[in-house]
């Protein structure tokens, strides 16, 4: 976080089961309401089979919290990466979702003080 870096790794059933139990371990002590958002659903779609082994995939990622479901995407030759992107920005989304959530408080509690 900021100038930290954090390096960490999970196991999962399967890769992006992994690459989403170590974004939440090295995110999570920095960022505890991660543990009410899951990962529902994933989907994967070639794009353009005629590219054979160069084709794009798309990835589609549902998450969810105790509020609402959320989807996100990722697009890349490289199924992982695509992966990545699309849970990247699921997290991304929820911790944005989380600081809008808790503007309101911090500028009310400003104004009083």
């Amino acid at each position: 976080m900021g100038a930290n870096e954090e390096i960490t790794a999970a196991e999962g059933q399967g890769p992006v089961s992994a690459l989403d139990n170590a974004l939440r371990k090295a995110l999570g002590r920095f960022f505890p309401d991660l543990d009410s958002m899951r990962l529902v659903d994933f989907k994967v779609r070639v794009i353009d089979g005629r590219e054979g082994p160069e084709a794009r995939v798309r990835v589609l990622i549902e998450s969810r919290d105790q509020d609402e479901v959320w989807s996100t995407i990722g697009v890349s030759e490289d199924i992982i990466e695509a992966s990545w992107q699309a849970l990247a920005d699921s997290f991304q989304y929820k911790l944005a979702k989380e600081q809008k959530a808790a503007a309101p408080a911090e500028e009310k509690q400003a104004s009083a003080g």
